[in-house]
């Protein structure tokens, strides 16, 4: 058997056993099994991607789920790949194109599209790599990309049935389009962001009477796109107009007043300007009153033809040049300053234009309600719950899903148009020949489809759908879907809309929502800001298990995680706490069985047999509630505290022999037994140090992946739990710790032995230390226990109460009174001064009004620790001036 070294070295350790696993094939799973299934499609990252904290966490929390099935003895899918990411993708290859002074429209489409999958080939295992490095345990040859053969074939049989079915079409519409991008965005592709504006009231002249309506708007420059104005037929002030039409400023053209219910009479003067082609309400509202729609900016941003004089300019420079001439001409009233959203490309960060264009959409709200239902009858399960109520808000005001892309980058739509008739055909393969009539040339739409088109496929086309494969029968609908809320509507909707058309079932029967990670002050990481913790720089510090373990212990549903490398730290302790605990352990441990029953066993035994099997159950089942914190909780106190604290320390004597032969035995074998169980109870979380311990182990076969959660029975232990040992452990460590308290108020060396005399009148509590006070004795350093009935209290004797048990630690000869008296003023008097100190600069308005809020609030935690420890100490002063 070896022993494991002296310290733990994370760097020598994971490559080694990452390629372990991934050379005996221990990740992959069966197309057929009879075994349970349980499967996960990894959300696909961006093949342009790099891991950042939200990947790490998403990734942890997956391969925690999928680790711990395993152990459970299911077959596990978990499903990897990357998204083709269109715009992103396009845009990196654009630039590696500009440093050789090219544009893709020099190199043409094909050779464009050989340059993306060269830089593919080349660039984007990237970010597989990094999940590798974090332990994700995929079925990696099952590998997929948004854009091979197989999902290419599912994307083109979607489009063409959902077009035959009427839920595709093009149309002219508003579409939010990014002029440097070139290309629509879907409603979810726009950020939006406050910025300082203006409001500017621009007064629109009656045509036949003096006075007008004066209009207040954010985009003057969209004035010439105006097709009439606005008004709420309840608002009193529009009631008796002299007119029907106003004169539309700094031109000849005469505009229509309407009345319209959606016009909000608060906002503005009440009147409202309609700009069907370039602002989608507008543009629902000139539907509804036939009016035509004139689109004045082009898709590079420049004024067009109807802008007059103006026509040319970029829009924001005509901006200038309209209010300028307003001006000139009294037609601008006033100019307020106002805050307002602006939406920007989720890409390049350009702001974006509401226009008119032609495109492909989606027929959304047919295939919502099926989605909304699945969430509403159980089918899918969202948690936490909080988020199905965003769930159902964006699906029941769902609009159309524009779909289509004017980049090259992408599946491109396989729409064919004739070029003698001009006869559209939407077919599986390129016709040969137009079906209306017969002319052999045919030209294939240029526009791709949005990358979230083919990622809604993502659960069912990895399966090599539209083929009936096993792999689908085994693994449809699939079992959890981890992912961020910020693509809730993004991706997890449409997947839902998809499968349930397509497969007539949900893709996931869970789908659990994880919050964000910032930093450590509740921030939003952002370069900009600097905050930016690197997870590869973390891993390569404090190692990954440590990295995994603190993702997991701050994963609480719905609270986002402050992440610090003080907190990784902190858990680098941790797994540093369970290898030394384990070398000492190995050094011990037997695989032979001791035939002995649990209820013959030492107490010690019996507890910690009991609250293994409690802790592991308790942690596995948080696991699959999804309260990720909440096991890892559970494991971290039970192995730092009960493992390592109580149990090690108080078994020392019958691991040196200090006890009989059978104890010896029995308890090498026990220490064997709940360490091998605690490995893998822990494996989920600390997959690589688990493993490491696991093949140090006397008796271990193979990986620890291949172990089950069940191998208790080679022990006989079954599920053994003993609520009374559990009890008795419990009052026996609250004595050792109010003895261990006494000596640390008291500043007494942890090497002096001291006495201690127990008062109790309950029987089964005097009991249960004469029958195991050595614990006690051993633990709390004692030369001394005495347990007798309730009496008189011992003189100058330190107290403490535990469960009605007088506890009594004589001072007499131990301790100098007076000289502890003028110790203890001495520090009271330096806490003054702290306290003093601190309380200036709470009471400071300068320094509460400049500083930030997160160094007000160390200083507010600081002023509360002293005051605790002032407070503590003070109680231990007046209990030693009462021994006198």
């Amino acid at each position: 058997m070896d022993h494991p070294d002296k310290g733990y070295e994370p760097q020598d350790v994971e490559k080694r056993w990452y390629d372990f696993w991934e050379e005996n094939n221990l990740f992959a799973a069966l197309d057929n099994s009879s075994a349970p299934a349980y499967s996960i499609v990894i959300p696909p990252p961006n093949v342009t991607g790099v891991l950042h904290m939200g990947h790490a966490l998403n990734i942890t929390l997956q391969d925690i789920l999928c680790r711990h099935y395993r152990l459970k003895g299911y077959n596990v899918l978990w499903m990897p790949g990357t998204d083709h990411a269109g715009i992103a993708t396009q845009n990196v290859v654009e630039k590696q194109l500009a440093l050789n002074g090219k544009t893709r429209h020099q190199l043409g489409r094909e050779k464009f599209i050989e340059a993306v999958w060269q830089w593919r080939q080349n660039s984007g295992s990237a970010i597989i790599h990094q999940l590798k490095r974090l332990g994700a345990s995929c079925d990696w040859k099952r590998e997929r990309f948004t854009m091979d053969e197989g999902l290419s074939q599912a994307v083109r049989k979607v489009f063409v049935q959902l077009h035959q079915e009427g839920l595709i079409y093009q149309g002219d519409y508003i579409i939010n389009w990014c002029h440097r991008c070139h290309t629509a965005l879907s409603d979810l592709e726009v950020e939006h962001e406050e910025i300082p504006g203006n409001l500017y009231h621009i007064l629109y002249p009656f045509t036949d009477q003096p006075g007008g309506i004066i209009v207040a708007t954010t985009r003057p420059e969209t004035m010439f796109g105006d097709t009439a104005v606005a008004i709420n037929p309840e608002d009193e002030r529009y009631r008796s107009l002299p007119s029907h039409t106003v004169k539309l400023p700094l031109t000849e053209r005469s505009l229509p007043i309407i009345q319209d219910e959606y016009v909000g009479m608060s906002f503005g003067t009440g009147a409202l300007k309609v700009t069907p082609a370039h602002d989608p309400n507008d543009f629902e509202i000139g539907n509804r009153h036939h009016l035509p729609r004139l689109k004045v900016i082009d898709d590079n941003g420049l004024m067009t033809e109807h802008a007059g004089k103006f026509e040319g300019m970029d829009r924001f420079e005509c901006r200038e040049a309209v209010v300028q001439a307003l001006q000139e001409q009294g037609l601008l009233i006033k100019i307020e300053p106002h805050t307002h959203n602006v939406g920007h490309c989720y890409r390049c960060k350009t702001i974006v234009e509401p226009n008119l264009s032609k495109q492909w959409f989606v027929r959304a709200k047919p295939l919502a309600k099926k989605a909304i239902e699945a969430v509403q009858n159980g089918q899918t399960r969202i948690f936490p719950e909080i988020w199905a109520a965003n769930y159902f808000d964006w699906l029941n005001n769902i609009r159309d899903w524009c779909i289509s892309r004017q980049i090259w980058c992408g599946h491109q739509i396989p729409a064919w148009t004739c070029e003698s008739c001009r006869k559209m055909t939407v077919a599986l393969t390129a016709p040969k020949s137009c079906p209306a009539c017969g002319h052999s040339v045919l030209v294939q739409e240029t526009d791709v489809l949005d990358t979230w088109f083919s990622s809604a496929l993502w659960p069912f086309s990895t399966m090599g759908w539209p083929q009936q494969t096993e792999l689908l029968k085994t693994f449809y609908p699939t079992s959890t879907l981890v992912t961020g809320f910020d693509i809730l509507f993004f991706w997890v909707a449409r997947m839902m809309m998809m499968g349930i058309h397509f497969m007539k079932d949900v893709p996931f029967k869970d789908v659990y929502v994880h919050a964000l990670v910032r930093d450590e002050s509740g921030k939003k990481m952002s370069k900009s800001k600097g905050n930016v913790i690197d997870p590869l720089t973390i891993m390569d510090q404090y190692g990954t298990d440590a990295f995994r373990f603190t993702l997991a212990a701050f994963a609480a549903q719905g609270r986002d995680i402050r992440m610090s490398e003080k907190r990784v730290e902190g858990y680098r302790h941790f797994i540093n706490k369970l290898w030394n605990a384990s070398r000492f352990a190995l050094m011990h441990v037997t695989s032979d069985i001791e035939s002995v029953h649990p209820d013959d066993m030492t107490l010690l035994n019996q507890w910690i047999l009991s609250r293994s099997h409690n802790v592991l159950q308790t942690s596995r089942d948080a696991i699959e509630t999804y309260r990720f914190n909440d096991a890892a909780g559970i494991l971290y106190q039970f192995v730092w505290h009960e493992f390592c604290d109580w149990y090690l320390e108080a078994v020392k004597p019958a691991l040196y022999g200090k006890e009989n032969d059978s104890v010896q035995a029995q308890t090498r074998h026990i220490l064997w037994y709940v360490l091998k169980n605690t490995l893998t109870g822990l494996h989920p979380f600390i997959p690589f140090v688990t493993e490491e311990i696991w093949h140090m182990l006397p008796g271990a076969e193979g990986s620890i992946m291949t172990a089950t959660y069940h191998h208790s029975d080679i022990s006989g232990f079954g599920d053994y739990t003993n609520t009374n040992a559990e009890e008795q452990m419990a009052f026996i460590f609250s004595v050792i710790t109010a003895i261990r308290n006494i000596r640390g108020e008291m500043n007494l060396s942890p090497s002096l032995k001291l006495k201690a005399l127990l008062q109790t009148d309950q029987t089964s509590l005097a009991d249960i230390i004469h029958q195991h006070g050595n614990i006690i004795t051993n633990l709390a350093r004692l030369e001394n226990l005495t347990v007798e009935p309730v009496g008189e209290r011992p003189r100058t004797a330190a107290t403490a109460i535990v469960e009605g048990t007088a506890i009594y630690v004589p001072l007499q000869g131990i301790i100098d009174l007076d000289k502890e008296i003028q110790r203890l003023e001495k520090e009271i008097g330096k806490l003054d001064a702290e306290l003093t100190s601190v309380s200036r600069k709470l009471t400071n308005e300068d320094f509460l009004a400049k500083a930030p809020a997160d160094i007000i609030e160390k200083v507010r935690e600081k002023y509360a620790g002293l005051s605790e420890k002032h407070q503590q100490i003070e109680t231990n002063l007046d209990r030693i001036k009462g021994f006198l």
